[in-house]
């Protein structure tokens, strides 16, 4: 009797539930993020944006269990959480402010689903440019580039008033120890929730404290149904089409980037055929988020730390998850409950997921060889480039919009520098009267162990 595969094992219905809420809760506040900004930046009115909120949760729920469990050439049936991607938000509020209103927003959101859908394949025909040398150094980048956003949790939230104040670092110092704890000594099933019971022991600390505010929970509506079109019919403009379609080709790259870094976790490789499935339930996902009044879809990095740090692969986990986000956008009540959770008590524990992240990128580029070759240097600028918006992040503000999108995420920037740099040392002819051995790569380049080896073998 053959075993199934961890990712396909379906755990206990308690422990799915667990093990479910804590991918929300990991994830919850990035995907309010998107329909947060743009909403305020088109100054909406609150019921807009409570509609909004609701409407982005709901199609994140069918995102990810279209991800997860996935239909005929839909979904890469990898643990993997969808949410909303910040690489569409300046494009967005843009259009919005300037290009004719949501309804401009949602038709390029549209038109960009549709893209991906057509270009899935052709990505996944690109997967032979991702050996662990690259994927190593982009997991390395996605890691590093989300550690920011938990140390702005840690220290209240962007904006906050009381940004950085002692109290609320030391909240999230708290929190920090309390997954550490329950991690390092608590019996495996807690161990392997300790996010959630970490940020569950924060929450109930904070309360007395007075950092939780629960009056959105009263005024929120126990039911909240989202129909199509419910700010109007969609509007097709060139120039929101066009930088849509810019963000579609970042949210690709990054997907890709996810999707290889949840395949090394799980020891399930993804394969082109895979890849290009996964990639195809992101463009029916921006489809459906253009009709459903939300916006561009994408995976989601944090879920990649977490399933990293908990070593539970089973997809049916996130796909409970997908479940608990579709109830929280049909139930905005329950949404406004996971909303009250303080910034400080999600930052303790995203320092973990996402350091997570980072250090595997690392496990991954220990399998790689790095004497007498040039695979140093792809590392060095690769992160160095895939470092400097998060470092800087107006270092880009006088080029054209369409550079802005691709080189403000870290992410697609270090990706695309590491693939250029691989090529460019590793598969480009060797120099005349070069003493770098060559390990019998690709035709006519010195590639080096690590390089092309099968990317299981490498982690």
């Amino acid at each position: 009797m053959t075993t199934a595969h961890p990712v396909d094992e379906v755990p206990p219905a308690r422990q799915l539930a667990a093990f479910g809420l804590q991918h929300v809760l990991a994830m919850y506040a990035g995907a309010v993020a998107v329909p947060l900004i743009v909403g305020g930046a088109m100054k909406l009115p609150p019921a807009d944006l409570a509609y909004l909120i609701t409407a982005d949760l709901l199609v994140c729920g069918i995102a990810t269990l279209i991800q997860c469990i996935g239909f005929w050439r839909f979904g890469v049936r990898l643990p993997i959480m969808q949410g909303c991607t910040f690489a569409a938000v300046s494009p967005m509020v843009l259009i919005g402010t300037t290009g004719g209103g949501l309804p401009a927003i949602y038709g390029s959101v549209i038109v960009a689903g549709l893209a991906i859908m057509l270009l899935a394949p052709v990505f996944g025909r690109l997967l032979r440019f991702f050996p662990p040398l690259v994927t190593g150094t982009v997991i390395l980048i996605i890691g590093l580039s989300l550690l920011p956003v938990a140390g702005n949790w840690a220290a209240g939230g962007a904006g906050s008033g009381d940004f950085g104040e002692p109290k609320n670092l030391a909240l999230a110092a708290f929190v920090l120890a309390v997954v550490l704890g329950v991690q390092r000594f608590a019996p495996v099933f807690l161990s392997r929730i300790a996010v959630l019971v970490g940020i569950v022991v924060g929450l109930a600390v904070a309360v007395p404290f007075g950092f939780t505010d629960f009056d959105g929970v009263g005024e929120a509506d126990w039911l909240g149904i989202s129909t199509p079109f419910h700010f109007g019919a969609p509007t097709f403009e060139f120039s929101a089409i066009a930088s849509m379609l810019v963000v579609a080709l970042v949210t690709m790259t990054e997907t890709t980037g996810d999707l290889i870094a949840v395949g090394e976790m799980t020891e399930r490789k993804v394969e082109p055929r895979s890849l290009a499935d996964g990639l195809r339930a992101d463009g029916l996902s921006t489809v459906l988020g253009g009709v459903f009044n939300t916006f561009p879809y994408t995976a989601y990095a944090q879920n990649v730390g977490l399933v990293g740090m908990t070593r539970v692969r089973s997809r049916w986990v996130v796909a409970t998850a997908g479940g608990i986000l579709v109830l929280l956008g049909l139930l905005p009540k329950l949404g406004a409950v996971v909303a009250a959770i303080p910034a400080p008590v999600l930052g303790g524990a995203g320092l973990v997921m996402f350091g997570t992240v980072a250090a595997s990128g690392l496990r991954t580029l220990a399998g790689v060889d790095f004497k007498g070759n040039d695979n140093l240097t792809v590392v060095a600028v690769s992160v160095a480039v895939g470092m400097l918006p998060v470092g800087v992040p107006a270092i880009y503000e006088k080029f054209p919009d369409w550079f802005q999108t691709v080189m403000n995420s870290g992410i697609s920037a270090g990706c695309l520098t590491a693939i250029v740099l691989n090529l460019l040392f590793n598969h480009l002819p060797a120099r005349a009267g070069s003493g770098a051995p060559d390990a019998g790569g690709l035709p006519g380049g010195g590639v080096e162990k690590g390089v092309e080896q099968p990317r299981e073998e490498a982690v």
